[in-house]
């Protein structure tokens, strides 16, 4: 069997791949999530008659949450590959990119889903609809599509690895709970009930931390140097508090004792395992944290610095423009991690 590592493909043999636990008990999986937000998260409410021909453009940093709820439609993506969707399937695109959602294959061109005119229903969910004929009563395809920015907090280096499409469709065999939530989702989507739209967007978050999850629990794809470390539970203890922690003064010799091993050894497993040292690894952690820290929650940098323990302001732009490749200041406005270059 040929495995595409473009898209998320749920196999039983590599289900166990990532353990559950480290030594100390720690949810490695929990962990991963527990920093997953869905930031700047803006949703359309999509009923179309057929032809539908509906073009999303690439937008830097991104995702791309699409739901059906009257299908089916057809995805397109700039790679030339094709998925179905069919009334209640989900996909998730971590890296956006320009795509296109059509009722048939052969339809073309395209309409600019950004130059639709579209209704407010609340302040994160638009709606955009053009009734057809009479005969076409019912036939109308009904998508909820988001765009937003998709963070793994200090995990976010996982991103770069996810496919280019994860569909929730493979997931249901695995996960029987994920078919109640996206009834609801469908309910939600086609009845228009009061508050409908709060209701969708939250469990459309859940959907999500579920597809990420299936994505850790299959091995995390091509991510190897990161995953190899948490499949070791000693070294992923190590690099699960680092992550908690970034701002403590971390040591070869300290993090050698979290895992219970000489300086040498770890230093040694370390570099085979992440292709970089500690200190390197720690580093480069605290600056994408700092990067986010400052371009999206707008904290200063003075605190950043102080909560990432550097002593001086000017040791900690020095580590962010040689890490980032610009200062600090520069990412204040351009929303953190989405420009950054990580």
């Amino acid at each position: 069997m040929t495995i595409d590592p473009n898209i998320l493909i749920i196999r039983p043999d590599l289900m166990n791949s990532l353990p559950s636990t480290t030594h100390d008990g720690t949810d490695l999986t929990s962990e991963l999530l527990m920093g997953m937000r869905l930031i700047g998260v803006e949703y359309r409410r999509i009923e179309l008659a057929p032809p539908l021909g509906l073009s999303f453009g690439k937008a830097a940093g991104l995702a791309h949450f699409h739901f059906v709820g009257r299908g089916p439609v057809h995805l397109r993506c700039a790679s030339g590959k094709t998925y179905r969707l069919d009334t209640g399937d989900a996909v998730l695109m971590p890296h956006g990119g320009e795509h296109e959602v059509v009722s048939a294959l052969d339809v073309s061109p395209c309409l600019d889903v950004r130059e639709l005119e579209a209704t407010t229903l609340c302040p994160t969910v638009t709606s955009i609809e053009r009734p057809g004929s009479d005969a076409d009563a019912g036939k109308e395809a009904l998508i909820f599509s988001g765009c937003m920015e998709f963070d793994l907090g200090g995990m976010q280096m996982l991103v770069a690895s996810m496919p280019e499409v994860m569909l929730v469709a493979t997931l249901l065999d695995r996960y029987p709970e994920l078919r109640v939530m996206l009834e609801a989702m469908e309910r939600e989507s086609c009845t228009k009930r009061a508050g409908f739209a709060g209701v969708f967007s939250r469990l459309a978050d859940v959907v999500a931390a579920f597809i990420v999850r299936a994505w850790v629990e299959c091995g995390c794809g091509d991510a190897t140097g990161w995953v190899q470390a948490l499949r070791d539970p000693r070294l992923g203890k190590v690099i699960l508090a680092m992550h908690r922690d970034p701002g403590k003064a971390w040591t070869v010799a300290n993090l050698a004792e979290e895992m219970g091993s000489s300086r040498s050894v770890f230093a040694e497993r370390f570099l085979e395992v992440t292709g970089m040292t500690p200190v390197r690894y720690l580093t480069e952690l605290r600056m994408r944290l700092a990067a986010q820290w400052i371009g999206r929650d707008r904290e200063s940098i003075e605190s950043v610095a102080f909560r990432l323990g550097y002593g001086s302001l000017a040791a900690f732009s020095r580590a962010f423009k040689r890490t980032i490749g610009h200062p600090p200041g520069a990412i204040r406005g351009h929303g953190g991690m989405a420009h950054a270059h990580t």
